[in-house]
């Protein structure tokens, strides 16, 4: 009998709150990201922060390694992301562990090594890397490396290195003696950046500050019926157009051409903005997936946390990555199976409650509530303190079917520095229809793990108006929030598609700067927002900008000599509208 009232009690939890196995995650992805480990990055709060990420797939788990976390994480479904805690470099003393870390398999192995110019980095290696069960390879690696990337070749048995982080020196490549894993000294320039005729590649937010040159970085490799694709991130890692641009050889140390579409990994508006330096890798059903860095840039140029994008190549063999809704619910390996990846993974499930009043149980300073529903990572809403029964709660405006709810969490006043273990977010959520009766709908008071963008996804969808997060606890600081984010379908009407859509670009025969493209629309009454797919042929608009409340977009990427052809569609709570008609710029 006691049995079976547990087993009542259960079913009971697990009807109100939803949990089941999700067929979806959400950017930025949801793993415990450790704090900067440095002070002088901190003058400004301390936060949450990495960068540079790489996944290897190895032995069927997703293993993923990035800037300063002080170990690693993996994965089974690219959703549950496990943490090792393990510091690679033998000097404790020194707070940069991995920075901007290689990773690859090689063999029956996984070797892993971290940025240096000193060669004071070993390369270490694991055949059980799901734990702590590393030793080291090769003590020094003479050649040394910022940026680093390496790439195996097992049907040939060759290893090549490539490194750079400059925004004077090329990225250079040379080949690894898989015996001795040292380079045989043949070291040659493999890409460069070109801003002059690059519009995506020019330093600065909207590329256009000249008091600094772009930087090259973030190289990886890879290979594709037999053609090498160089992947390299650039202007800066603090902008918004941080990307990824590839360049294509049949020679993994020679004659790299620039692919015509490009940068093919691009987001740089919506919530999670950002898409560079990052690193491209297969699922167990062959598919293939971009991992990049996400920059907020709020509290130190260098907070950041990491996104996954649907990628691949197409049947011309073009390498693309689609951003498009990048950052609102997208399918799961397991479930994207015979999906088409250049047409994204998105599920349609729209975000709810963009701009929508809301209610807060206190407000430190500035920090207004509705910065919690703006869509912007950089801003955030904090309570006075961070104190179990500190609340936030946002009016759909209208009973609404709820799939997904995706938390936020922003650092205001956190203790911590580098990486913490055995903290936990904990808090419950309520529904309502009337803003008076209120039911549980998740219940993570209990929960024992570190969630700073959490994502929980309904078994079957909730019907709500009122959403209200009641805190429960916080690792550290204030209780506080860049985006309370609900999605599902609302009951109104979406909008219609969008009428005069212009772009206005300097002819190639007249003087003018063509790496600069302004768009203008009429404003859609019932638009929250919109998005401009572009790209150099019509049947490849791979690239996608998403634009939130306004009716123009200065897009300042553009390659100067060649046409682009452009489409829009308009987005509200309730769906999308059909694409406008293609429009060419020469």
């Amino acid at each position: 009998m006691k049995r079976f009232i547990i087993f009542i009690a259960l079913c009971f939890v697990f009807t109100i709150t939803g949990y089941t196995q999700q067929k979806t995650y959400c950017n930025p992805i949801n793993i415990d990201y450790g704090y900067t480990p440095f002070k002088s990055f901190s003058s400004q709060g301390k936060h949450r922060a990495t960068a540079d990420p790489v996944i290897v797939n190895f032995k069927e788990k997703l293993f993923l390694f990035s800037t300063n976390q002080e170990g690693y994480w993996w994965s089974d479904d690219m959703l549950n992301w496990k943490f090792v805690y393990r510091k690679f470099l033998l000097d404790d003393t020194y707070t940069h562990d991995l920075n901007a870390p290689a990773a690859w398999a090689m063999k029956d192995t996984l070797y892993v090594y971290g940025s240096t110019w000193k060669s004071d980095f070993p390369i270490w290696k694991s055949t059980n890397p799901t734990v702590d069960d590393w030793e080291i390879a090769l003590d020094t690696l003479k050649v040394g490396a910022w940026d680093p990337a390496f790439h195996y070749e097992e049907e040939k048995d060759k290893l090549y290195l490539y490194w750079g982080s400059s925004n004077v020196w090329p990225i250079l490549g040379t080949e690894i003696n898989t015996k001795t894993m040292q380079s045989e000294g043949y070291t040659v320039p493999i890409v460069r950046l070109f801003p002059e005729d690059h519009g995506w590649e020019r330093f600065g937010e909207y590329n256009d500050n000249v008091f600094l040159q772009p930087f090259i970085e973030g190289a990886w490799m890879t290979k594709h019926n037999g053609k090498y694709y160089m992947q390299y991130g650039a202007p800066a890692t603090e902008f918004s157009g941080y990307a990824d641009g590839v360049y294509v050889s049949k020679d993994p140390l020679d004659r790299f051409e620039y692919q015509q579409h490009n940068p093919f990994s691009y987001k740089p508006g919506g919530f999670a903005r950002g898409a560079g330096h990052g690193a491209t890798f297969q699922d167990n059903f062959d598919n293939y997936w971009h991992v990049s860095t996400i920059f907020i840039s709020t509290k130190n140029n260098f907070e950041r946390r990491l996104g996954i994008w649907p990628a691949g190549f197409d049947a011309d063999d073009v390498m693309y990555c689609n951003t498009a809704y990048g950052d609102y619910p997208t399918l799961l390996p397991e479930f994207a199976k015979g999906k088409d990846f250049s047409k994204g993974l998105f599920t349609g499930w729209m975000l709810l409650n963009y701009q929508k009043p809301v209610q807060v149980s206190s407000t430190l300073g500035g920090y207004q509530a509705n910065f919690a529903v703006d869509e912007d990572i950089k801003t955030y809403w904090s309570a006075k303190s961070g104190d179990k029964g500190e609340w936030f709660q946002t009016d759909l405006g209208d009973v609404s079917t709820i799939h997904a709810i995706q938390i936020n969490y922003a650092d205001q006043d956190v203790e911590f520095l580098g990486k913490t273990v055995g903290k936990c977010h904990q808090y419950i959520i309520y529904g309502s229809n009337d803003g008076k009766k209120w039911q549980v709908i998740v219940d993570k008071s209990k929960n024992d793990t570190d969630v700073p963008h959490d994502y929980i996804e309904f078994e079957k969808p909730v019907k709500a108006r009122y959403i209200k997060m009641e805190n429960g606890h916080m690792p550290t600081g204030k209780f506080a929030l860049s985006g309370f984010r609900v999605f599902g379908k609302g009951n109104g009407t979406k909008p219609n598609t969008v009428e005069n859509f212009t772009v206005l670009r300097s002819s190639p025969k007249k003087y003018g700067e063509r790496r600069s493209i302004w768009f203008k629309w009429q404003q859609n009454q019932l638009a929250d927002g919109y998005v401009i797919y572009w790209g150099k042929s019509p049947d490849k608009l791979y690239g996608s900008i998403m634009v939130y409340g306004k009716n123009e977009y200065f897009f300042t990427g553009a390659d100067r000599t060649d046409a682009y052809y452009f489409q829009i569609e308009a987005f509200n709570a309730n769906g999308m509208s059909e694409r406008s008609t293609i429009v060419k710029s020469e």
